[in-house]
């Protein structure tokens, strides 16, 4: 995967809001991952580091990244301002790196399927579940028959329920080996949480590259 094109407006918006040298967090609606995990590659190439990913109750993606100190990435952000210095107006951008996308997109995916335990996952799907059937039951009948129907589209729901699971816990050991095949050590976040850091690494700190 070579990456895929991402909203100029959206890789301009950022790299000016990188410009403070805070943490920077992006509520996006209407994305894909391959979008996300190119705003992440471009936000390492000017000195600022992926921290996490997660979802919103209203389906809007939150990419979070903030300041990378270490002096390969400030060498890195020196050089690359250098090169593309129109990049936060449009200009051009660091050519995308293939191997970094992958280990973006398996990070970024691993961090997303740790937002909620299984039980929470269950729990939510269950709920949106049951909304989703009584909207459904009650759109083509009435009475009666609307509750059948209700309840008939609950239980196909809910019999998905152990599918979705063991999909999940089939991609979390694929990006997991994929991770620590290329070095990266698994850590607990301070909310309990596993991920994944960078080899020598750590959890994604704060700092100003720019300072």
């Amino acid at each position: 995967m070579t990456g895929a094109p991402v909203s100029p407006k959206r890789v301009r918006k950022m790299l000016r809001r990188m410009e403070s040298g805070e943490p920077v967090e992006l509520s996006l609606a209407m994305t894909t991952m391959k979008g996300l995990t190119r705003l992440a590659f471009i936000a390492e190439q000017f000195g600022y580091e992926y921290a996490d990913l997660s979802m919103t109750g209203d389906n809007r993606m939150v990419l979070r990244i903030v300041p990378d100190p270490s002096p390969h990435a400030r060498e890195r952000a020196t050089q690359n301002r250098a090169r593309y210095p129109d990049a936060s107006d449009g200009g051009a951008l660091p050519p995308v790196v293939p191997e970094a996308i992958e280990l973006l997109k398996a990070r970024m995916v691993f961090d997303l399927g740790r937002q909620y335990t299984e039980k929470q996952r269950t729990a939510i799907a269950a709920f949106f579940f049951t909304a989703m059937a009584v909207a459904i039951g009650y759109r083509f009948a009435e009475g009666m028959t609307g509750v059948v129907i209700t309840v008939a589209v609950w239980a196909a729901f809910v019999a998905l329920l152990p599918v979705g699971l063991v999909v999940s816990r089939h991609d979390n050991a694929k990006y997991s080996a994929q991770l620590q095949a290329a070095g990266f050590t698994a850590v607990t976040d301070p909310n309990g949480r596993l991920r994944y850091v960078p080899p020598g690494g750590r959890l994604p700190g704060h700092g100003n590259p720019f300072a």
